[in-house]
This record gives C-alpha cells, structure tokens and sequence, in this order.
C-alpha cells in the first residue's frame, strides 16, 4: 500500500486528489495539510511514501518545506512530488535541485494520477519525465557556464552512457533497450550512479547532468 500525504492550502484541491486516489487498492491518503510547516510535520509523524506538495502554502512555502523533508535523513524514503502550474517554473527547478522527485501539473488528467504517484514511489523516473527535462534545461541554460562535478571522475564510461541517457528522460527499461542491457543489469548501473554521486534522487542525477556539462540545454536522447 502506497501511503500519501496531500499538502495543499486549498480544501477542494485536496478532496479532488484524495477521491481519485483513494478509489485506487494500492493507494491510501493518510493525511491532509493546508501549509508547509504542518507538511514537515506530518511527514515525520506519518512517514508517507510519496508527498502532493503545492508551492504557494501560508506559513512555509512548499520548496522550503521539500528542502526539509529531502535534508532529514530519517525521512529518506519520502518522494516529495511538486503540485505546479507552468507560471512557477522557477521554483519547480529550485525543488528539484533540493531533491523533490519531480512535478505533477495541476491539470493533469485524472486517470494519470495514481500512476504518477506509483512512480514516485518506486523511484523509477522522473513525474513528466519530458516535461521535466525541459524545464530543467531552461534553467541550466541560464548559468552562465558548466561547472565540472569531481564527483563525476568516480563515474565509468558505461555509467556515465547511462547517466546521459537518465537526463534525456529515459526509464530503466528504456535504457536497457537502447544499451542492450538486461533491466536489471540498467537498473544496477543506475543505482550505482546515484551511490558515487550521493544522490538522493533520479532527478538529482538530471539536474547535475545539466549543471556539469555533461549534457546542454536542447540535447535529446535520441
């Protein structure tokens, strides 16, 4: 059972997302908060699996928030997913950075929901993993030149193939497709890469994929 918490100042935000998601049997809302400090709060009283975090929250916005629940090591295991509109770009990349899994577009069609919380909870891929991408090459393009990452001198060859490949969006089982790995043999390196890296998060992995150089804002993985 894949246990949320939904933190969002407006009520029938919340019971939109909690109907929807409740009405799944793998998913259970276990909670609801309307500001960022009670998310933190309720993060290290219910230690959810993956957190609908909005932006704009009275009393602690919804990044400084993620940046609390993504720094405390006992809460490891929670995926802080971003509620945004596009108008808030900026502090979507800002969240990332501080390690949110992803973003969810508030008018993300019903249906895709559920499916979009199971992957924050596995930790598979980035939420709108294009979407994402983009966004995160918009930004990067904004800094003023690359900055070399000693971290990246751990990386093999292989692992950083691998690396580039999870910067274009790609999931575990569409990297071993293009690799000609076996899933769990893609899955591994990937795991590998966050470890040397000491990321938190497949999108840690992005973002430093674009602040390093190591890919440009506009490259495809095609």
């Amino acid at each position: 059972m894949i246990k949320v918490l939904l933190a969002d100042d407006q009520r029938l935000v919340r019971g939109g997302f909690r109907s929807i998601l409740e009405a799944e049997d793998d998913i259970e809302v276990v909670g609801e908060v309307g500001d960022g400090q009670a998310a933190v709060s309720a993060c290290r009283e219910l230690r959810p699996d993956v957190v609908l975090m909005d932006i704009r929250m009275p009393e602690m916005d919804g990044l400084e928030a993620s940046r609390l629940i993504t720094g405390d090591e006992r809460l490891a295991s929670v995926k802080v997913v971003i509620l945004t509109t596009f108008d808030l770009d900026d502090y979507v990349y800002g969240a990332l950075r501080a390690g949110a899994t992803g973003f969810l577009v508030k008018d993300t069609e019903p249906a895709e929901l559920p499916q979009a919380v199971r992957v924050a909870a596995r930790g598979d891929a980035l939420i709108s993993p294009s979407v994402t991408r983009r966004l995160i090459a918009e930004f990067a393009g904004r800094v003023k030149g690359p900055k070399p990452d000693p971290r990246l001198d751990a990386l093999t060859d292989r692992e950083r193939e691998v690396m580039q490949l999870v910067a274009g969006g790609l999931t575990n089982d569409e990297i071993a497709a293009r690799l000609v790995l076996s899933p769990s043999t893609a899955k591994t390196h990937v795991s590998r890469i966050m470890s040397k890296l000491g990321a938190r998060d497949r999108s840690q992995v992005v973002v430093l994929a674009y602040e390093s150089g190591m890919v440009s804002p506009g490259w495809q993985a095609e």
